[in-house]
């Protein structure tokens, strides 16, 4: 006696939004030109945030490889990007017990560019440590060494959007942080990011190994645009990653009201909200209903 509100085919476009789980990291990335930039990740016991790569993948003359437990880096690649972690001691040992370690040390000696966002910039340090238990045992953990910083963890969370300028270009940049870590050092006297308040990140002496808080970063086109730059010459345009998703979500609105009654889902809705007594939000069935809920949720 249930009602059918209709059935939705598979979105096949839907692969081109922001990933939500790990199901990403076990798909096969489209292959890719010979000449592409070659981006390396680890695939972290406790990876977190890593749709942060998907602007990268969504780059014609870039090739984003998952490096599983049991895989080495590869020798060609240009960039290693270490993503974010729930748990960044766990993961540095992870990393270590991987010979993953040894592997970013190699790339570097060829001339290599290492990256860490939010965790991975956290590893990338001297010592991450833990007095309080917030991730687990307290405690300390020797990182990386590639950056002159340490990180400390306290039990207030930083969780806020912000937006700024790259340092190097002055491109600007949004997205937002969320850690629970505080990083400071020499290195961080040479930041990656300028807010309005403060500066993010550091940069090692050589320029090769950086890392920043910033979840979002690549989302900018120009920025992203000058970091592969310099990382490699590039002879096309770069992708426009928002007006993809913006358009892919435009696809999405369509796809849903060509194959869902709308009007009565939309009714069911007023009719619970009335028996709860809470008056539903205000919203439409047009496109832009459907990306204010994405951005809002």
């Amino acid at each position: 006696g249930w009602s059918c509100f209709g059935v939705l085919p598979f979105f096949e476009a839907a692969s081109r939004l922001p990933a939500e789980d790990a199901v990403r990291l076990s798909t096969p990335q489209p292959q890719q030109e010979e000449s592409a930039i070659k981006v390396a990740v680890p695939v972290l016991s406790r990876i977190a945030n890593f749709d942060d790569l998907d602007p990268l993948i969504a780059e014609a003359d870039v090739s984003v490889e998952f490096i599983r437990p049991g895989a080495a880096f590869p020798g060609d690649a240009d960039l290693i990007v270490l993503p974010g972690s729930k748990s960044t001691r766990a993961d540095i040992d992870m990393v270590r017990a991987q010979g993953w370690d040894i592997d970013i040390a190699a790339h570097l000696r060829r001339g290599g560019w290492v990256l860490g966002l939010c965790g991975g910039y956290q590893m990338l340090g001297r010592s991450v440590t833990d007095p309080g238990g917030v991730e687990g045992p307290s405690g300390s953990t020797e990182g990386l060494g590639l950056l002159d910083v340490e990180t400390i963890m306290a039990e207030r969370k930083t969780l806020i959007r912000v937006e700024g300028v790259a340092i190097d270009g002055d491109t600007p940049v949004q997205g937002y942080e969320i850690h629970m870590g505080r990083t400071t050092g020499p290195d961080a006297a040479r930041p990656m990011i300028q807010f309005q308040d403060r500066a993010d990140g550091a940069i090692s002496a050589d320029g090769k190994v950086m890392g920043c808080y910033l979840h979002g970063l690549f989302a900018a086109d120009d920025f992203r645009s000058r970091f592969l730059s310099k990382i490699r010459r590039r002879d096309r345009e770069g992708a426009s990653y928002e007006l993809m998703v913006e358009t892919t979500l435009d696809g999405l609105a369509d796809h849903l009201e060509s194959h869902l009654d709308i009007d009565r889902l939309w009714q069911v809705t007023q009719n619970w909200a009335a028996e709860k007594k809470a008056p539903p939000h205000k919203t439409h069935t047009d496109k832009s209903h459907t990306n204010k809920s994405r951005r809002s949720a």
